[in-house]
């Protein structure tokens, strides 16, 4: 019945409090009072992002844990770096993994900060509290302290910077793990043979192929993030003090959002944890151009990088 009865209204607090008002009898009036749908929704969107947010911060960093470990494992492991598309100088595949370890890491704190920081939303319909008056903003604190929230400063309603925030923590995030499932993609080429996923996809009518799927779907998922954060960022001309559409408009997105980071980093979790590497194929590729490899501080770079993990 709430799926649909949304429609007249424009949220789906308003026929969830009339349905709740009806329930609750005699108690009726206690539903609701001092707020506005949007305190609901809002609160709502919080508490889902949070508990959204662990799954993803558990996934990212089950890859950033992936990722050091072969960076450990290959600190010394000769490999040729590429840039451009093409062989470039040496490196070492430990010193590829930490990068990746990095960048995991970062992403990971970023999100989870941004995410601990988002508030409760209590401020009635015009953000006055005044339906609450004179006890508007101890009631806002309570309903925090109740629900595991941190205190709002002011009702933002129309004040959307911490959605902003949220939608660039979790395309950073997205595309963290892109980096990663790209790298993994382009070293598992039949011709280039460095790294390989512990379970690849096969094909329907090539038996021969080793497809890195896990890392495919990985980018895939990525993919999707910059537009849903594109429409995140467009919608945050909130108008006055309650804004006719563009509050509508962070819904889908900002959920599509979640699963997009979240589908990201599951998949690449499972593209890295056993990831082969193969050394031999790496020496093979180095010899194309740079037979004799060259000192460098790949292992203290990759040391520095474990060392310093959050």
């Amino acid at each position: 019945a709430l799926a649909g009865e949304p429609v007249e209204g424009g949220n789906p607090v308003i026929p969830l409090a009339r349905r709740l008002r009806a329930a609750a009898g005699p108690g009726a009036p206690a539903v609701h009072p001092g707020a506005t749908s949007q305190d609901v929704m809002d609160t709502a969107l919080v508490l889902l992002v949070r508990t959204a947010a662990d799954v993803i911060g558990d996934d990212l960093a089950a890859c950033a844990d992936a990722a050091a470990a072969l960076a450990a494992a290959h600190r010394d492991t000769p490999a040729i770096a590429r840039t451009l598309g093409q062989q470039a100088l040496p490196t070492t595949f430990g010193l590829v993994a930490a990068g990746w370890c990095a960048g995991l890491d970062r992403a990971r704190v970023q999100l989870g900060s941004v995410v601990a920081a988002l508030p409760v939303q209590f401020g009635g319909s015009a953000g006055t509290l005044a339906a609450s008056y004179p006890h508007g903003p101890a009631v806002a604190d309570a309903l925090a302290d109740r629900l595991g929230l941190p205190r709002q400063d002011v009702p933002w309603h129309t004040e959307r910077t911490r959605i902003g925030e949220l939608a660039a923590a979790l395309g950073v995030a997205a595309g963290a793990c892109a980096k990663v499932a790209t790298d993994v993609v382009l070293l598992s080429a039949t011709e280039v043979g460095e790294v390989a996923e512990a379970a690849p996809g096969d094909s329907s009518s090539m038996p021969h192929k080793r497809n890195p799927i896990a890392a495919i779907t990985a980018r895939a998922s990525a993919r999707r993030a910059p537009g849903l954060v594109a429409t995140l960022l467009a919608a945050s001309d909130h108008e006055h003090q309650r804004a006719a559409g563009p509050w509508h408009a962070e819904w889908p997105a900002l959920t599509d959002l979640l699963l997009a980071t979240g589908g990201a980093a599951a998949r690449l979790r499972v593209s890295l944890v056993g990831l082969g590497v193969h050394p031999g194929a790496m020496a093979r590729n180095l010899a194309l151009t740079s037979p004799d490899p060259t000192p460098s501080h790949a292992g203290d770079l990759v040391d520095r990088v474990l060392a310093r993990r959050p």
